[in-house]
């Protein structure tokens, strides 16, 4: 019998420690070469490591939350024959865990009842309960309406109309205690660390436009109605992905990342725009590259492909990196607008709402037209405010005569 103890992987692209996010085996466990042991994230994604060796599990380094630094040992097995470790460097030796405190406190419903205590004489005066006693009804069945839950005479009448304590029951007046303590770990951890970092480090500032779409609506109907079998249906956002090739072209300054510590504008040349998603596990940007080499079919089959990966977890480390710009969107939810947070280290963030009938002027008349509302951050401190307006402006002009996008 020996002792295998592995390392925390190296899952590479220059990670250097990851968060455990779940253990899929307990101290005791037999498990298989290639069974899931554990799953790690790390800033681009959650990898599930597998079992190195046959063996029962002798120890396990760290609980979920904790941070483990590649090269550490996280676990080791009792193996058959010869192992590569000896007692005195199993994990419980090694000082590689990082320990985070990061904690929310929400309010737990906890009620405390305080118009009705069980055993306690209901609040009334003596009128009231005169007049209760007459009518034969039982004051704990009635809810007070009056200061701490005192019955009145109108909950009286209130009751007798109901005809029952159940009907004339209002909504009750419930004093609530009590606290929960959640840990901020996992990819949680990650959204808040990369939203501190950004708003912290990057000098905001936003821009808001409505751009008519509805010469775009009639385009993107006619489209999905005379689409090849198998071809997806068209959203708004492949029509923007395209118009941003062009805008973006035309504006190179918005289409890059800002090095902080070397004080460099890196401008890219190829389009990798990444579309914010949300999951059950939170908010995954993933990433359609190369969208300038893209039609518009093919940016909704990649756009569906990638963000589908996200939903479902199964999108790997090159899905989720790479970005030059990012498109947010509200969606259904709508709203007026909103002041999305830049994706370090980029420049710059598009935020999309939905797309509503309004009225409007034009030519004097007022008119019914299908107006987009867009919202959009700007690193201040790179991007002047001129130039994040007219981005937003050479938008407009392309989803309001969408004919231009292809040409």
């Amino acid at each position: 019998m020996g002792i295998y103890a592995f390392k925390m992987p190296d899952i590479g692209e220059g990670v250097v420690e990851g968060e455990v996010v779940a253990w899929h085996v307990e101290i005791g466990a037999t498990v298989k070469e290639d069974d899931p042991i554990l799953d790690v994230m790390t800033d681009k994604a959650t990898v599930t490591i597998p079992s190195p060796v046959d063996g029962v599990v002798r120890t396990r380094k760290g609980n979920v939350g904790d941070i483990l630094a590649v090269g550490h040992i996280c676990i080791s097995f009792d193996i058959d024959g010869d192992g590569n470790s000896s007692e005195e460097e199993t994990p419980e030796s090694e000082p590689e865990v990082k320990k985070e405190e990061v904690k929310v406190v929400v309010q737990k419903p906890k009620p405390e009842v305080v118009e009705k205590v069980s055993g306690a004489r209901p609040l009334a005066s003596p009128a009231v309960r005169k007049r209760a006693n007459e009518a034969g009804i039982d004051l704990a069945s009635v809810d007070g309406s009056g200061p701490a839950g005192r019955i009145t005479q109108s909950d009286l009448d209130s009751w007798k109309d109901a005809g029952s304590p159940v009907a004339a029951a209002g909504p009750s007046r419930r004093a609530l205690s009590g606290t929960t303590e959640v840990p901020v770990i996992g990819l949680r951890r990650k959204i808040a660390e990369q939203m501190h970092k950004s708003y912290s480090q990057i000098a905001h500032f936003s821009y808001f436009e409505e751009i008519d779409v509805t010469n775009l609506e009639d385009l993107r109907q006619h489209l999905n109605a005379n689409r090849s079998e198998g071809a997806p249906k068209l959203s708004y956002l492949p029509f923007i992905m395209q118009a941003l090739v062009k805008g973006l072209a035309e504006r190179p300054e918005c289409n890059a990342h800002y090095d902080d510590e070397r004080q460099v504008v890196i401008r890219h040349s190829a389009i990798n725009l990444g579309i914010a998603t949300q999951t059950e596990r939170g908010l995954y940007v993933p990433v359609v590259k190369n969208v300038e080499a893209m039609d518009l079919w093919q940016c909704a089959n990649e756009m569906q492909r990638v963000t589908g990966a996200a939903k479902d977890g199964s999108a790997a480390l090159d899905i989720l990196s790479g970005s030059t710009f990012t498109i947010t969107s509200l969606g259904r939810m709508g709203g007026l607008g909103a002041t999305p947070i830049i994706n370090h280290p980029e420049v710059g963030i598009l935020g999309i709402h939905n797309a509503a009938d309004s009225a409007v002027v034009r030519d004097g008349n007022i008119v019914i037209r299908r107006i987009m509302r867009v919202s959009s951050s700007w690193d201040h401190r790179v991007v002047d405010g001129f130039d994040g307006a007219m981005l937003v402006q050479i938008l407009k002009k392309y989803l309001e005569h969408p004919a231009t996008i292809f040409m």
